[in-house]
Parts: C-alpha cells; sequence; structure tokens
C-alpha cells in the first residue's frame, strides 16, 4: 500500500519535478516552489502529498519549514521496477512476436485501400514430423485433437467442429486464452466446409474468418498434404540393420486468399505468425505422444 501512494504521488508532473529538486539537498518551501515554478501555497499542497507517501520529510527552521527526500521509498520503488523491468525482459519471444505482429499490421493497413485487396495471395507452411502419417492424419482431421495445437499461443480454442468428410463443417471459435472468465467472450470464430478427403494423405477445405459484425473478412482454400519421409542414404540408421529407419511425415499446408474486404488487414497479418505458432505446438503434441 505505501508503495502504491508513493506511485500515485510520483504520478504528478509538479511533485516529480519537486522530487528531483530534492535529490540534492533538503530545501525550504520557498525555494523549492521558486526553483520548480510553482506558487507557494501549490508547493505547499504538493510537498503535504509527498509528507504523507513517506517520500519526503519536514521539520521547522524558524519560521521556515524545511523539507528533505527520503531514499528509502525510492529504493524499494526501484526494486518494484526493476522486477518489472526483469519481467519484461523474460517475455523477449512474446514481445518479439508481438512486435513483428505489429510490423506486419502495419504493412497490411497501408494495403488494405479497397476490397479484394488481399485476393490471390497464397501461404505455405510445412513441417517434418516424428510421426508415422497415420498418427499425424488423425491429429490434422479428429476435432478433440486439432483444438490442442490449431491456435495462436495467445488464444484457445473455445470451440471446434471439423468434419473431414466431403460437406462437412468447420466451425472454429477462440478465447483469450488468459480470460478464464469469459470476460472478453469469444474473439474470433471462422466458417467452412470441407471440399475434399483422400484419407490419410490429402484433405482440402474452405474457410472464412467473420469479423465481428459477423461478415466474412475473407476465404481461405486450403489444401493439407501428407506424405512419408525417409531418411537419404547415408542417414542416422545407415549400415546399422538393428536400428528401425526412422518414420516421419512431411506435412503441407497451403492456401489461397479470396473475397477479402479492407476490415480484414488484422487477420491477413497475423497468419504467418500464427500459423506457425499452430505448428509448432503440432510438432510438441506429436513429439510428446511419440514418447
Amino acid at each position: 500500500m505505501e508503495q502504491n501512494s508513493a506511485l500515485a504521488a510520483l504520478a504528478d508532473p509538479a511533485r516529480w519535478r519537486i522530487v528531483t529538486a530534492l535529490a540534492d539537498r533538503p530545501q525550504s518551501v520557498g525555494v523549492i516552489a521558486d526553483e520548480v515554478g510553482l506558487r507557494q501555497p501549490q508547493a505547499t499542497k504538493h510537498l503535504q502529498t509527498l509528507e504523507r507517501a513517506g517520500l519526503v520529510v519536514s521539520q521547522r527552521s524558524g519560521q521556515r519549514k524545511i523539507f528533505a527526500l527520503e531514499a528509502g521509498p525510492l529504493r524499494d520503488l526501484a526494486v518494484r521496477l526493476g522486477r518489472l523491468a526483469d519481467g519484461a525482459d523474460r517475455q523477449s519471444t512474446v514481445r518479439a512476436d508481438f512486435d513483428n505482429y505489429g510490423a506486419s499490421l502495419a504493412e497490411e493497413l497501408a494495403s488494405a485501400t479497397a476490397h479484394r485487396w488481399a485476393d490471390g495471395r497464397s501461404f505455405s507452411f510445412r513441417r517434418r514430423l516424428a510421426a508415422p502419417r497415420e498418427t499425424v492424419w488423425a491429429a490434422v482431421t479428429e476435432a478433440d485433437r486439432m483444438a490442442r495445437w490449431w491456435v495462436p499461443d495467445h488464444l484457445r480454442v473455445a470451440r471446434l467442429i471439423f468434419e473431414a468428410v466431403p460437406g462437412g463443417r468447420v466451425i472454429q471459435e477462440y478465447a483469450d486464452a488468459a480470460d478464464r472468465t469469459g470476460v472478453d467472450g469469444l474473439v474470433g470464430r471462422a466458417e467452412g466446409v470441407v471440399r475434399s478427403v483422400v484419407d490419410g494423405e490429402r484433405i482440402g477445405f474452405r474457410l472464412s474468418p467473420l469479423l465481428p459484425t459477423g461478415a466474412v473478412a475473407f476465404t481461405a482454400d486450403y489444401t493439407v498434404t501428407l506424405a512419408d519421409h525417409r531418411d537419404a542414404p547415408g542417414g542416422a540408421s545407415a549400415g546399422d540393420p538393428s536400428r528401425p529407419e526412422p518414420v516421419t511425415t512431411e506435412l503441407d499446408v497451403r492456401f489461397r486468399i479470396d473475397d477479402s474486404v479492407v476490415e480484414s488487414a488484422d487477420f491477413i497479418a497475423g497468419i504467418e505468425l500464427g500459423w506457425n505458432q499452430s505448428l509448432d505446438r503440432l510438432a510438441a503434441l506429436i513429439n510428446a505422444e511419440q514418447k
């Protein structure tokens, strides 16, 4: 509570100037008022606030009142602020993602000047996953498993329907990962339909993120393909018949944007970051399951 009072007291620019003036030596109210450009009654009022917060002390010297700065509360605040700064430093990866998204958003906003502004944009993501193809196929087509990875790091899946048959529904609903009480409600929703399925090998679907108004931001036409991967000659198991050849699967995700509206810029700005984070989560999930 004392630190909160000190922070509140220092938040006023005039009081901050007074504290700065007292850093050199104790001074009278009149000298302080003159130095920081205040009338004496104003300076007195600010000094009383600082004294109640424990940041200064005073004593009489004849008809004058002299104020001195207290170092202890300032050091306590410095420790508290230092801990906050240390916490911010530990967020280096998260902060880098935040800054990268901001830079991407600025670029997309500059381009989003007319309807269909992003039409024809295509994206491609690949991962080599340490599991057989049937395991990866289940992870990318079964809704309960998809809900564990198909989401950026700062969000969580609130609801996911993925019917992996031609004509099947695709519905995604997201909430903030830190919002456990539902104060923000849903922060994202997308709707779509499965176009085609080649079991264990390829699935195609269309998906449209929705604006807060319920209108479509854009539509993406996805193709997700799986292929077996074998080590090249001379790989880890070459020359040792007792060691089984590693079983891995190449995952390829491709999609193209159509029907984009101006308001879709913030969605499109997050595609690269969001999909890379999602696929990293998928790889971590599969690695954990294979141990």
